[in-house]
Order: structure tokens, then sequence, then C-alpha cells
């Protein structure tokens, strides 16, 4: 007798309401199931061919105040990682012109700051203006927000702001105790109010279990608008942390959030982040098959590897896969003048001090 294969009736609807057993009954699907259902649902909302590419760029490296486990950053670890000020705007603007000219369409500007002070606001907005000029999308991470200071980094020009709430509420007293997970959606409000558009996530891997990583996703999920952009880490063990020797992650379990992501925040771009560096190109294809449209591409996360670009768009033709391509009001000139100037950089670029090429000790 033929064994009955499951319903596969699949809502593509944007929902608020999800429930704990829900995102644990689809975690639980049969792989090929989940896959099946979380493509599905990709393809009413996304090219599924298309992926956005960001780029990443720390604009003040080391010495943050707060104690997040995981974290290289972190000024109560001793990872080898040396501080760093506020990188110069003109640096910034040149690392944004070489991104735009590989391609990337998002450049993203993180610094290590519990919130930003009041001297270095006028520089970071400044950022964000010149960046923006570039025809890119502008994001930016600097810790916790004020109303205040959402509202001039909006008016500024910013169109996303990142702040991860990194794991579930009740596995966060367990990672980070400097600031609450209640400080961290405060942040998120702010943004909104503001008008700014979202990128939340997480990091998987840091020894939480599989109610917590579903639970990190109900979170998401349940907010009462979904964030634009979800990144899913997964962890990457920095020496002198006190995640250094955490348990390896189990790789289908990685990608089972990748997909349980997609069906619970179908029009969210659902970022490939932290991690990729440790995964093989297999990996990161089931990863695309699962929902993740979204690559931070380049040498660098903040302070932890990433793939080579180059082998970012040899994957991407071995796919098939194209970058997404953001709608500009840029003449061919601006374009071309654009490109000539990231060529130019890219082979002058070893005579700038770049404070992102300090690593964590092997």
């Amino acid at each position: 007798m033929t064994a009955t294969a499951p319903s596969t009736a699949i809502s593509t609807a944007i929902r608020h309401d999800w429930t704990l057993q829900e995102a644990r009954d689809l975690f639980e699907l049969p792989f090929n199931d989940l896959l099946f259902r979380a493509q599905s649902v990709h393809r009413e909302h996304f090219d599924p061919n298309e992926v956005q590419v960001s780029t990443l760029l720390s604009i003040k490296t080391g010495a943050c105040p707060e104690d997040c486990k995981y974290c290289p950053q972190s000024g109560h670890y001793n990872t080898g990682l040396e501080k760093e000020k506020l990188l110069e705007i003109e640096k910034v603007v040149a690392e944004a012109k070489a991104a735009k000219g590989k391609g990337a369409s998002r450049f993203c500007m993180g610094a290590a700051w519990r919130s930003p002070s009041k001297k270095d606001m006028p520089y970071v907005l400044d950022m964000v203006k010149q960046v923006k000029s570039l025809g890119l999308e502008t994001c930016m991470t600097l810790g916790m927000l004020k109303e205040s200071q959402a509202k001039e980094l909006a008016d500024a020009g910013l169109d996303y702001y990142n702040h991860n709430l990194d794991t579930s509420e009740k596995f966060y007293s367990h990672i980070i105790t400097t600031r609450t997970y209640k400080d961290r959606l405060d942040t998120l409000d702010n943004v909104r109010k503001a008008g700014m558009k979202v990128c939340c996530g997480g990091i998987l891997g840091m020894g939480e279990d599989e109610d917590d990583r579903v639970g990190l996703l109900l979170q998401l999920a349940n907010l009462p608008q979904h964030p634009e952009s979800v990144p899913v880490n997964m962890l990457v063990k920095v020496k002198g942390t006190p995640m250094e020797n955490v348990e390896d992650l189990d790789p289908f379990d990685f990608v089972r959030i990748i997909a349980v992501a997609r069906i619970m925040m179908p029009a969210s771009h659902v970022r490939l982040s932290a991690g990729r560096e440790n995964m093989n190109e297999q990996m990161q294809a089931l990863c695309f098959m699962a929902g993740a449209n979204s690559i931070f591409y380049g040498e660098k996360l903040l302070t932890t590897a990433n793939p080579e670009a180059d082998a970012d768009m040899e994957l991407f033709r071995r796919l098939g896969i194209r970058p997404e391509q953001r709608e500009q009001c840029a003449s061919e000139e601006q374009e071309e003048e654009a490109i000539t100037e990231a060529v130019e950089y890219e082979a002058t670029r070893h005579m700038f001090y770049d404070a992102t090429r300090e690593s964590a000790a092997s």
C-alpha cells in the first residue's frame, strides 16, 4: 500500500499570531517537505534566483562595554582585537564606492558601541548622507538608540537599522547581562517610529535548544511589522570569548531555521550572514533553496572572516543566481564614474590603514 503524502496546501499569508507549537511543527517537518514549503512561499514573494548583496564595514572596532559572550569586540574578553577610533568619513565613502563597484546594493556600517555618543552622531549622520548619495541603500548598527537618535538617523536618510535580538528571551540572560531583552525591543520600536526599516535576526549555535531557536523566530514574526531584513548568523567561535568551545551546530538544523524563517516571514529578506566561511557550497545552496535571499559580500564581517567576493560570484554563477538590483535614478555617466573610482581605490587601498583588518587571535 502506498503511503499518503502529507498535504502540500501552503499558506503564504503574512501573519503576526504564530504560536510556539506551530513553529515547532514546522521545524520538525521532514526535511524535504520543509524545504518544499519554504521554496513555495519564497516564490510567491521573490524571484527565487535573485539574492540581495550587502557589504559590511566596521567603522569603529573593539572595546565595546557590552558582555555579549560570542563577540570578539567586547571589552570584557581578551581576543587580541585592538580597539580603534571611529573611521574617517573619507575612508568610509571610499569603501562604499568600492563595494558598489563590486556589485553591492546596500552598504552597512557597524560600530562597537553600547549606544552612539552625542559627539559621534554628527560624523555618523554625515557618513549616511555621503554613502546614500552614491545610490546605495544604507544600514547601520550602532547599539541602542533613543527616539531622538533614531529620528536623526532617519532624517539623514538611513534606510535600515540593524539591531539583533540574538536569541530567545528565555536564553538571552545566558548570553548577555549588560542590556536587557526589553532594551533591544525598545530600540526596534524607536527605529520603527522614526520610519526606518528594521534589520533584525539572531545567532544560532550558542548552546541554545530547539525551542530557543524557534522562539527567536516567533518573537520576530509576531512583531507588529516583520523586519524587512532577517540576518541568520551561525556562531563564529573566537578564541578568548566564552563561546570558543561551544558544541558545533548541526548544519541541517541551521538550514531548517532558514526555511522556518522564510515561512513565518514571507516578505522579508532572509540573510545568510556570519558563519558562511565555515559552510561548504552545498550547505549554502541548501540555504538559498530554503529561502535565504540576502548575503554579506566581501572578505570580512566586522571582525570575522567571510567568503571572498570572487568565490561568492563564482557560486552565484554555478547556481544561476544573480545579485538583486536596487532601482536607482543615477545616470549611466554617474554609474561609470562610481565604478571607475572604485577600481582606482582598489589599486591604492594599501596606502590606507584599515581598522577592519584587525582580526581575533587564532
